[in-house]
């Protein structure tokens, strides 16, 4: 069985996905009493470890996933200021990232085989807003790409997207790993009647798997009829292994692109 680790946990929208799935969640970070509350009700193996800044991830149970919807208040165009990742809150993205090398390292150093270091994968989400905060337009999301690819390839570099603008799906595929992210409406789900657009990422640091968690059709639930305008191109680019289809494109050596 998969294990998870939940940041920024809330009431639980990740451990409650991925029990659906055959996940088990070990443990959660959250600061606020009330969500608290209803997880500890609702997942009552789930150990709370308190404030993720001060979370030591090589001394955390490791698990094969963490994921996290880091503050998105500095990235939403709602928000006013758009302080983007600079932003007290939504800049709380490099504390899940900093847990995820903290972990990994501490998995080397048992002497754990390259291919079972865990996590293996980071699961992230967060408004749409990401794809144009920061300066220039869009800066904030190739920093999150760069960041999330060199926990795999050190060596990695990001430029901006080719047209100046962000896709709404797309994937970054390396020698031996893989990120994918995809913007899904929650509208189109039973039991969620609102308008309600998040972008959806997935890497994988050992293999070429993202792509296929996010684009496959029998990997998702719901009713996505309506959002094949985003997801077709990006699932037949992906399954094709087109090159430059994406919104990220990386070095020839290191990390080619595909996506929609």
């Amino acid at each position: 069985m998969l294990t998870m680790g939940s940041l920024f946990d809330g009431i639980g929208g990740f451990p409650l996905a991925a029990g659906k799935n055959g996940i088990e969640t070990l443990w959660a970070s959250e600061i606020e009493r009330f969500p608290i509350q209803v997880t500890k009700k609702r997942f009552p193996g789930m150990v709370h470890m308190g404030d993720i800044t001060k979370l030591d991830g090589g001394l955390l149970p490791p698990v094969d996933i963490i994921c996290g919807g880091s503050p998105c208040q500095d990235l939403s165009v709602a928000s006013g200021k758009r302080l983007g990742l600079a932003g007290e809150r939504s800049g709380l993205f490099m504390e899940q990232l900093r847990i995820v090398r903290e972990m990994r390292n501490a998995e080397k150093s048992r002497g754990r085989p390259a291919e079972s270091v865990r996590p293996r994968f980071l699961l992230w989400e967060n408004v749409p807003g990401v794809f144009s905060s920061g300066s220039p337009k869009g800066e904030d999301f190739r920093v999150v790409l760069e960041e999330i690819c060199r926990i795999a390839d050190r060596a990695v570099s990001i430029p901006g997207p080719d047209r100046g603008k962000w896709e709404p799906a797309g994937a970054v595929m390396g020698e031996k790993f893989s990120v994918a992210w995809r913007v899904l409406d929650a509208q189109y789900w039973p039991g969620t009647p609102q308008r309600r657009r998040r972008v959806y990422l997935a890497a994988d640091f050992g293999g070429q798997i993202a792509p296929k968690i996010l684009f496959e059709q029998e990997s998702l639930f719901g009713d996505t009829e309506e959002v094949k305008g985003t997801g077709e191109a990006a699932a037949a680019a992906a399954g094709s292994g087109a090159q430059g289809a994406g919104g990220a494109h990386g070095s020839p050596a290191s990390c080619p692109s595909t996506g929609g």
